[in-house]
């Protein structure tokens, strides 16, 4: 379902993101189309930190359908492509937070692109430590049979 084909009633009348999505709160946008919006982030945690948003309200990905999901990882790539040319940063960071425990704190599904730079001090990064072998592979049969 394309956002031509949306109205009203596909967004949550008190989600800051469809406010932004119906233009009632302005942004810095960033690419925009039927489906997809981005902007700036206006509490960045660096410089070029953009949201990729859906034009269709749902709280997360748990309960996004794989449409929408798509839609917005593929804007996702885009907007990193752009972000890369424009500012040149060391890397990248794509973060999708789903929850209080994620520290999602907008409760309609987005997409966070964060540029990167060495030794930036953001703290998303975490160490290597090798799991358990056996449990890892019990684990992931139990989410495969899980997997719809």
């Amino acid at each position: 379902m394309s956002a031509a084909h949306l109205d009203d009633s596909h967004l949550d009348e008190d989600c800051i993101f469809c406010k932004i999505i119906r233009g009632e709160i302005p942004c810095f946008k960033v690419f925009d189309n039927d489906d997809v919006l981005a902007f700036l982030d206006v509490n960045p945690i660096a410089e070029g930190h953009a949201l990729v948003i859906p034009k269709h309200h749902d709280k997360d990905i748990l309960e996004s359908p794989a449409e929408w999901t798509g839609k917005v990882f593929a804007a996702a790539g885009k907007v990193a492509r752009a972000v890369q040319k424009t500012l040149n940063p060391d890397g990248l960071n794509i973060v999708q937070a789903n929850g209080p425990g994620a520290k999602q704190s907008v409760f309609h599904l987005h997409v966070h692109v964060v540029p990167r730079a060495m030794d930036d001090g953001l703290t998303m990064n975490w160490e290597l430590v090798p799991g358990d072998m056996d449990a890892l592979g019990k684990l992931a049969d139990r989410i495969k049979a899980n997997v719809e």
